[in-house]
């Protein structure tokens, strides 16, 4: 049996080479750590995110609901909301609320705000007729959704 003995270099290498491991690992942990801090807060955003769109939400169902809000403009906007919350499997909204998607799928193409200032008045009173009468067709079936919303989105709820 020969006893073998690592010369002084080969010993500088071992200890480099485990410099470098510990240096690595080192690194390697301090971007794990990191990279779990980027998620909680951006978990912690999406949280607030939502929070802040539901309450617009409710809100605005509320509003629907006791004849403060028109059905045609609560139900632009909740659709938009709905859409817009972070959701890692979002829901199938449409089908949830069929009367809501109803009435934005019929006047999501009709201006709104300036748009709509350029529009002669006539054009105007014909869309303001059409809408008015979605919304009176639609009534029943948009408050059915709105309670329903407020009951999926109440605040008490875990």
């Amino acid at each position: 049996m020969t006893d073998y003995a690592i010369p002084l270099w080969g010993w500088i290498v071992i200890g480099a080479a485990i410099a470098v491991i510990v240096v690595l690992a080192f690194i390697a942990g301090r971007l794990l750590a990191r990279l779990h801090q980027q998620q909680r807060r951006r978990q912690e955003a999406m949280t607030k995110r939502n929070t802040s769109l539901d309450e617009s939400v409710t809100t605005l169902a509320r509003a629907m609901e006791q004849g403060q809000c028109d059905f045609s403009e609560g139900a632009l906007r909740i659709v938009v909301l709905l859409d817009h919350r972070a959701e890692p499997e979002k829901p199938d909204y449409a089908a949830k609320y069929p009367a809501l998607h109803q009435m934005y799928e019929r006047i999501k193409h009709m201006p709104t705000h300036d748009a709509r200032k350029q529009f002669p008045k006539k054009e105007i009173r014909r869309m303001d007729e059409e809408r008015e009468g979605y919304e009176r067709e639609l009534k029943d079936a948009i408050l059915k959704d709105v309670r329903q919303l407020r009951e999926d989105f109440r605040e008490d709820k875990a």
